[in-house]
């Protein structure tokens, strides 16, 4: 006789949580074929359609409901004690799935990501990037990384360096054909290439007056959602972009970009890694927190 497996329970977890039997594939490291067979299988085997299928949606059934609210706790418990006994290891397995923005990704890929890889070889580090805000406990998440601010109050947040300051740039090629600004109000005759705020909206540019944060609405007809698009299309003589300093050196440097207003420039807040205080803390998770710990020390000793 056949005993249902974990597998087959973890199969119908994430397509429940992502209403999608590809990305919950993707999720959990499956081909979309095997985990489709081990939903069905097990609806097979117990003779109860656990989902509504078509060929845009994937919804629980109402037995679907029932088995869910009955099964996630004893699943949590069990993935609670396999990642407990992992602790005992001494070199940290299994996957690290991280949720986080383009832009914040980048900027902690090199410092921390590559080395924890490379002291930690028998760990995944999967990075899922994305503009919008996601329920990290919700959508299968260990962590999340965004700025500091954007963090919600729930969750436990460990900061990643410190504050980042602010540039604008524009292209020699743009300024040939625009003066540069040379005060705020200026900026109402040039074309700015504004930022998507999580929210859908367009995000204003924020400058320091008299030491107090200013928040100036741009014009501009161009709006991006990732700070690489932004500055690309700064690169092409688009507009001004405002970007956090940390990406603009090599351009500056070379001379592709040129930075304006420097003195009414902020610091804004840093990023923060973060997760659920309700979740055990695995040992890879602790060994990723460690070291960014140990970076941020780092940092701070050289400044």
């Amino acid at each position: 006789m056949h005993r249902t497996g974990l597998v087959e329970f973890e199969a119908v977890l994430a397509v429940a949580r992502r209403h999608s039997f590809r990305a919950a594939a993707v999720e959990l490291g499956m081909s979309t074929s095997a985990l489709s067979s081990a939903v069905a299988g097990l609806e097979a085997r117990s003779g109860v359609r656990l989902f509504h299928r078509t060929t845009r949606s994937v919804s629980l059934t109402e037995a679907g409901h029932e088995f869910l609210a009955r099964v996630e706790p004893a699943i949590a418990q069990i993935q609670g004690a396999m990642s407990a006994i992992n602790d005992y290891r001494a070199t940290p397995t299994g996957t690290l799935r991280i949720n986080s923005s383009l832009g914040a990704a980048r900027m902690v890929f090199e410092p921390i990501v590559s080395e924890f890889l490379r002291r930690h070889p028998a760990m995944t580090v999967d990075i899922v990037t994305e503009g919008r805000m996601v329920d990290i406990v919700g959508e299968g998440f260990d962590v999340g990384i965004r700025p500091d601010e954007l963090v919600p109050r729930d969750m436990v947040r460990v900061p990643i360096g410190a504050k980042l300051r602010m540039a604008v740039v524009g292209s020699p090629g743009y300024f040939a054909k625009h003066p540069p600004p040379g005060s705020l109000a200026d900026l109402s005759a040039h074309r700015c290439i504004r930022a998507r705020l999580p929210s859908g909206v367009p995000s204003p540019w924020e400058f320091t007056t008299k030491g107090k944060l200013q928040a100036v609405e741009v014009p501009g007809n161009l709006i991006l959602d990732a700070p690489a698009l932004m500055l690309d299309a700064a690169r092409q003589g688009m507009g001004l972009a405002q970007v956090a300093e940390w990406y603009i050196g090599e351009d500056v440097a070379s001379g592709r970009l040129v930075r304006v207003l420097n003195d009414r420039m902020p610091a804004v807040a840093g990023l923060a890694l973060y997760y659920s205080g309700r979740r055990h803390i695995s040992a890879g998770l602790r060994a990723f927190i460690d070291l960014i710990h140990e970076v941020n020390e780092t940092r701070a000793m050289e400044r």
